[in-house]
């Protein structure tokens, strides 16, 4: 059955409501992580997670912190907590539990999202903060395994304003709209136009910013292939892939070739 998805303008319509038709051609090569996500695959397993999260309790406006470690959870995460009609906020994985726990604090994150790797973090970071539920992308001590949430009952998505409902929380309490995140998209694509031929080399890192978001948000909109490396591997890895795109320092993209 093909998912249903959210309303009209906002960050998860536009950015795959073309995914379904795609199939299963791959839409994010996350080297860091070891994955390969396809496009149908991506938006099946970010609607029905969403609709766990509904199945769960999780309210219109929470704010559920996204504290992972690879482009390939923030983007599973950071979409299936707007699909619920929630706010992300993006927590730079480098960060202590105690520093982790002040941005909760200060954002009123009642969720976070995190992966095995960091769930220790996680954990202290939450007894710290009003946190009350932490979800894993895989198994960890304490935690709720982020599987369960698939094999919830499904139940209608809420339908959101994009104008005026939040999507982001930044540090610092910046807040983006669905409309906001929209338009940050556009404004990355400018100098490079993307294409369903173009594959783009991302060396950002998940962290407490919009641009790793709007990149990815980006490039599934398109049809393009993002694939997330370290720096080290560039010269190979952009031989390996046929790379067209680059990402380069303060949030610009390049086209090369």
């Amino acid at each position: 059955m093909k998912p249903s998805a959210s309303t009209t303008g906002t960050v998860i319509h536009e950015v795959f409501c073309r995914a379904y038709e795609r199939g299963e051609r791959p839409a994010l090569v996350d080297l860091r992580g070891g994955h390969v996500y396809g496009y149908r695959s991506l938006v099946t397993e970010v609607t029905r997670a969403a609709s766990g999260l509904v199945r769960r309790g999780a309210r219109r406006d929470q704010v559920v912190g996204v504290h992972v470690s690879t482009t390939g959870t923030q983007t599973v995460a950071l979409h299936t907590v707007l699909a619920a009609g929630g706010v992300a906020a993006p927590v730079d994985p480098g960060l202590g539990a105690d520093e982790v726990a002040t941005l909760l604090r200060e954002c009123d994150a009642r969720m976070l999202i995190t992966t095995p790797d960091l769930a220790e973090t996680a954990i202290a970071a939450a007894d710290g903060s009003r946190v009350r539920q932490v979800v894993s992308l895989g198994p960890a001590l304490d935690t709720i395994d982020f599987r369960g949430l698939l094999v919830l009952e499904p139940t209608a998505l809420p339908a959101l304003d994009a104008k005026r409902q939040d999507a982001l929380v930044l540090s610092g309490g910046r807040r983006l709209t669905h409309a906001d995140l929209l338009a940050r998209m556009a404004e990355l694509d400018v100098p490079v136009g993307l294409t369903e031929s173009d594959v783009v080399l991302s060396t950002w890192s998940p962290g407490n910013g919009r641009d790793l978001p709007a990149l990815v948000g980006l490039a599934v909109s398109k049809g393009a292939l993002i694939v997330a490396a370290g720096c080290g591997d560039l010269p190979g890895t952009s031989y390996d892939f046929g790379v067209t795109v680059l990402t380069g320092p303060g949030g610009t993209l390049e086209r090369v070739g």
